[in-house]
């Protein structure tokens, strides 16, 4: 164990290796499994058990290829789910992993289905290969039904074993940093201004934006060792925060983007949190929150050592110019004048919920057309 208490390789070479783990089933994803380094790494453990390996296909997790891994898993029958990749890969072994079937999946989903019913089937143990989500320690997944996003929450969903091993996270590729890691710092400043934050979800999210600002840029533009053992820490940080806290308004619309242009998550998620900070922070005494708004805004203030909101506006697209995160909506094929109301139509009403100051689609619409 080192200074930041997760584990190394060599714990997880000893985790897999055990000899009641006879059957394994593996979720990765060809390209990650291959540049992270980890097929090098794993393969050989693997050698002493019997295998099946899934290849995830789909860019973001969806209800079609869920039945697919539902129904391989169910078969295979393993003693364990080991998931290597990233959010997607992590999200589909989260729920495959549950004592659940095919028979009427969609409607569980959609419902929404409480999975606090459901008990865990297989265990799992989540190996992320990038620096982002969180996802190794959260209790909900994400999985898309026809272009919209639906989230499947409780304990059952949380993985039982994740190892963070920032080899494997700096072979990622510069979208993918760059993506990855805006998702951990906006679920920080998320997660310390969200209605559901308590005492130790504002520890966590503190922690974690205090890593990423100092980190994300140099993990993404010149990545070390180093900068990608601290951002693992972050997202890892991030992930705990938002478990708690849940996110906001940002992450409500991002998913719409997601699905109907393929920009990425933590992309997506990046084009509208300034927005709505501002938003926030301009409607003050609106707050529906049990806290100090004011206070949580100076907070954040702090750890970007900035003054105020607008400092902070410029910080955050500096930030994304920096990273090569696109913020104009055009150059991303988004035309907001002919596309709001298939945007409108994707927003996640539950995430809404937890914004500070209360949004009607109106709001929404007018900061999309204003942007």
């Amino acid at each position: 164990m080192n200074k930041y208490n997760f584990q190394d390789l060599k714990d997880l070479k000893k985790f897999i290796g055990q000899k009641n783990f006879k059957k394994i089933f593996l979720i990765t994803g060809r390209n990650s499994f291959n540049k992270s380094g980890a097929k090098n790494i794993i393969e050989p453990i693997l050698k002493s058990k019997i295998v099946n390996i899934y290849f995830k296909k789909s860019n973001y997790p969806e209800l079609e290829e869920l039945k697919q891994i539902l129904n391989k898993i169910n078969q295979f029958n393993p003693d364990l789910i080991l998931a290597i990749g990233g959010g997607a890969v992590i999200d589909y072994a989260k729920i495959a992993r549950l004592n659940i079937d095919n028979s009427d999946l969609k409607k569980k989903i959609i419902t929404p289905y409480k999975l606090d019913n459901l008990k865990k089937k297989f265990k799992l143990a989540a190996v992320p290969t990038t620096a982002g989500s969180g996802a190794e320690v959260t209790e909900n997944a994400v999985i898309y039904i026809k272009d919209k996003k639906y989230s499947v929450e409780g304990r059952a969903v949380k993985p039982d074993y994740f190892f963070l091993i920032p080899k494997f996270i700096l072979n990622s590729s510069k979208i993918i940093k760059s993506s990855a890691g805006f998702d951990a710092i906006s679920q920080a400043i998320e997660s310390l201004i969200s209605n559901r934050s308590t005492k130790q979800s504002v520890i966590y999210a503190k922690q974690s934006l205090e890593l990423s600002l100092n980190n994300y840029q140099s993990f993404v533009n010149k990545p070390n060792y180093d900068n990608t053992t601290k951002m693992s820490v972050a997202a890892n940080l991030s992930g705990k925060a938002i478990s708690i806290s849940k996110t906001t308004a940002p992450h409500a619309l991002s998913y719409p983007f997601t699905a109907h242009f393929g920009i990425p998550h933590g992309h997506a998620v990046s084009l509208t949190l300034n927005e709505f900070l501002k938003f926030n922070y301009e409607n003050l005494t609106n707050s529906i929150s049990s806290f100090d708004l004011k206070e949580r805004y100076k907070i954040i203030f702090n750890l970007a050592n900035v003054n105020n909101i607008s400092d902070l506006d410029l910080l955050l697209n500096k930030i994304k110019i920096n990273t090569g995160l696109e913020n104009n909506f055009k150059k991303l094929g988004v035309s907001i004048t002919d596309d709001y109301r298939k945007i409108l139509s994707g927003v996640n009403i539950q995430r809404l919920k937890n914004n500070p100051i209360k949004l009607e689609i109106n709001d929404i619409k007018k900061i999309l057309l204003n942007k």
